[in-house]
């Protein structure tokens, strides 16, 4: 079985179940040596220092540690041209260490349900993309929400390969010149049709 590295704790059941499903292990880890690949895993906002601004009155308290050792995490796939799988937070630290900005607050995302994988909006695909290709002939999924801030200034490398048609929410992005370089805005790990994104990240390892 591959074994990947996260940050943020594998105690979190249905990551670790969406992706055993899909035959990897998910292992808490601060270095890729030895490893197949790594999973940017949801949890509190980054730091907007590192974006340069100033936090926000909605913005969490930043968890120094974490944006750092997921930050040098992702230089080290990148270099090494490792898969990486990156989901809420995941994909907004992704954008960070690419250069990017986020938009501290947004309204209508936080959507908070008793069942989390119950679709909440739908997503629109970009035809070419890397994530068209594990989408197939369906384009325009549904997906859960429980964000509320977003990608503002894409990073650089960075290709939007989806967004939210209501409000042009980027949705997710990705990194044509890598082997696996996905990352997306809600949380698969909790529906079970999507399935084919750890997939598809399994068989790029």
């Amino acid at each position: 079985m591959k074994r990947v590295v996260t940050v943020g704790g594998t105690e979190s059941g249905p990551y670790v179940e969406a992706l055993h499903k899909a035959g990897v292990e998910l292992v808490e880890g601060n270095h890729l040596l030895g490893f197949d690949g790594l999973v940017l895993m949801g949890g509190t906002d980054v730091n907007p220092a590192r974006y340069g601004e100033e936090r926000g009155p909605l913005t969490d308290e930043p968890d120094d540690a974490r944006d750092e050792l997921e930050c040098s995490l992702i230089e080290e796939a990148l270099v090494r041209d490792l898969p990486i799988l990156g989901i809420c937070r995941g994909l907004q630290i992704l954008n960070v260490q690419h250069g990017g900005s986020l938009i501290q607050h947004i309204e209508g995302h936080q959507v908070r349900t008793a069942d989390k994988g119950l679709p909440v909006h739908s997503v629109e695909i970009e035809p070419e993309s890397h994530l068209a290709v594990i989408a197939g002939s369906k384009l325009k999924w549904e997906v859960n929400s429980r964000h509320h801030q977003a990608i503002g200034r894409v990073g650089e490398g960075l290709i939007v390969s989806s967004r939210d048609p209501r409000d042009e929410t980027i949705e997710a992005v990705e990194r044509p010149d890598k082997r696996f370089v996905v990352a997306v805005q809600w949380h698969p790990e909790n529906q079970s049709d999507m399935a084919k994104l750890f997939c598809a990240f399994a068989a790029a390892l």
